[in-house]
């Protein structure tokens, strides 16, 4: 037996087969007796037959991912999944986990989509719900099968192209208290997404280094992001006037974090004063990208930078890239001696 985040689990190997499960419990000697029925089972032949789940619910499935995997998430995706939590229990709630089928769950999409339901919002919940199977079936033992697995996902058609013109950036701080403006110009310099930039901290900055280091990013991983000088001179200036009861570097009045509904109501006002349409704060983001993307810098650092968990999640910028790819073809000519090579094909030719 061994330890793990305070419950007890169990390793076992029996005729090549090897069993790891969580014992549910952190009583050792309660524990202790679970392991050995356990081995009685396998040794009789019994438990191989049986999903150790059988009266599980939802319920009891979502309370135990919350309790033991969300934590491990980062803020906003702990905060996805309370959202999706609410509209999962409420159509599945009680209903045992074996008589959850496909079927159902196609049921769940019909009701959703007929609620008003955006595709990625639908399918944020599916990821969810098929997470938790999974953990049901490959960790807890409780299953057999994800049925979510066999259910198809719904084609999202959400994705913006929109960033900043120079002439609109120009117009748009224009017309942005300075708060505001060292917030949009940040974002510009830096693609973080709002969350990040508001919830940064001085602790997380090095000037020295000219770094900033993000720990809760959206896919759950750490991320270092270098600064170039625009973005670093708004910190130095920050860092003069810094008041040590917030570790904050972007800050209200109050020295508290900036409310985001707050910030998103100033920036439709500056918008509105400068004429702009359609644009969202979050297009900061891909405005970032865009003009990393025109000025020739390939996908693959352009994704580190946005912190994504896949490239394919950037591919929509790679119309962007002309000119990096003509630097991705030229090297081919490095060594070559064209005098030679015309020879060459006159040769050929002839």
């Amino acid at each position: 037996m061994f330890k793990r985040g305070g419950v007890w689990w169990t390793s076992i190997t029996y005729k090549g087969k090897r069993i790891r499960k969580s014992l549910e419990t952190a009583d050792k000697k309660l524990a202790q007796v679970i392991e050995a029925k356990i081995k009685t089972e396998i040794v009789e032949g019994k438990y191989f037959d049986k999903p150790t789940g059988d009266n599980k619910t939802l319920n009891d499935m979502m309370e135990r991912f919350m309790k033991e995997h969300a934590p491990k998430v980062s803020i906003n995706t702990q905060k996805s999944y309370s959202v999706s939590l609410k509209h999962l229990s409420s159509f599945f709630g009680n209903s045992r986990l074996t008589s959850i089928t496909p079927k159902m769950i196609y049921e769940y999409k019909v009701l959703r989509k007929n609620e008003g339901t955006k595709a990625a919002s639908l399918n944020r919940e599916l990821a969810m719900l098929s997470k938790a199977f999974n953990l049901g079936v490959k960790e807890w033992e409780w299953i057999k099968e994800n049925p979510v697995s066999k259910v198809p996902r719904e084609k999202e058609n959400n994705e913006r192209d929109r960033w900043l013109s120079e002439d609109e950036e120009k117009r748009l701080l224009g017309n942005s208290p300075h708060w505001l403006r060292d917030i949009i110009v940040f974002a510009l310099h830096t693609g973080l997404r709002q969350d990040e930039l508001l919830s940064l901290q001085w602790s997380r900055v090095d000037l020295f280094r000219k770094i900033i280091l993000i720990q809760e990013s959206k896919n759950g991983k750490p991320r270092t992001i270098p600064l170039n000088q625009i973005a670093l001179n708004i910190l130095l200036e920050k860092a003069k006037v810094r008041n040590l009861k917030s570790d904050l570097v972007f800050h209200s009045g109050l020295m508290t974090k900036i409310n985001c509904q707050n910030l998103i109501r100033a920036f439709k006002i500056a918008l509105e004063k400068t004429g702009i349409q359609d644009f969202h704060f979050h297009d900061l983001r891909h405005t970032f990208a865009t003009r990393l993307a025109q000025r020739g810098v390939d996908l693959y650092k352009i994704s580190k930078l946005l912190g994504h968990y896949d490239i394919s999640m950037t591919q929509r910028y790679a119309h962007h890239c002309p000119e990096s790819l003509r630097d991705g073809i030229q090297v081919l000519e490095a060594g070559h001696n064209l005098v030679t090579v015309g020879e060459s094909r006159n040769v050929s030719n002839a």
